[in-house]
């Protein structure tokens, strides 16, 4: 696994009462700079601080290096799970990313659904990958 910052910082956005919570870390162990591979984890937790109870369905990420090539990453639910939540309940997953830059930025959404069957989509607040071979911050 990896060993978290204590300092490092993370990004928040809200949506409809769902808080979306993203805290990106540099992986050095399994970097290797000298390839231009750099890796990056990210934790996500997903708090509802709504009042209805709510679905994760899928997740669409735009994830942009250094040099500005962007990738388009849609799938259906986060981690092989489809998390539901009730009001006051929140779900943390971790995941992971590899750029051949050393910093990008990822940002995105969540498509979610109401126990109503409302069907709207959450925003993933946008995070820098940030690795320590990186000249500039993106974000």
């Amino acid at each position: 696994m990896f060993k978290e910052p204590a300092n490092q910082n993370a990004f928040s956005a809200t949506t409809r009462g769902i808080r979306v919570i993203a805290q990106p870390f540099y992986l050095d162990e399994q970097s290797v700079p000298d390839r231009s591979q750099f890796v990056w984890a990210y934790r996500i937790e997903i708090i509802n601080d709504g009042d209805e109870v709510v679905r994760l369905e899928s997740r669409t990420w735009s994830i942009t290096d250094a040099k500005g090539v962007t990738q388009e990453v849609h799938g259906p639910g986060v981690v092989g799970e489809f998390p539901r939540l009730e009001p006051g309940e929140s779900f943390t997953y971790t995941s992971g990313v590899p750029l051949s830059e050393p910093s990008g930025v990822m940002s995105g959404s969540y498509q979610m659904v109401s126990e109503a069957g409302d069907h709207f989509d959450i925003e993933i607040p946008a995070f820098s990958l940030d690795s320590p071979f990186a000249t500039g911050r993106l974000n």
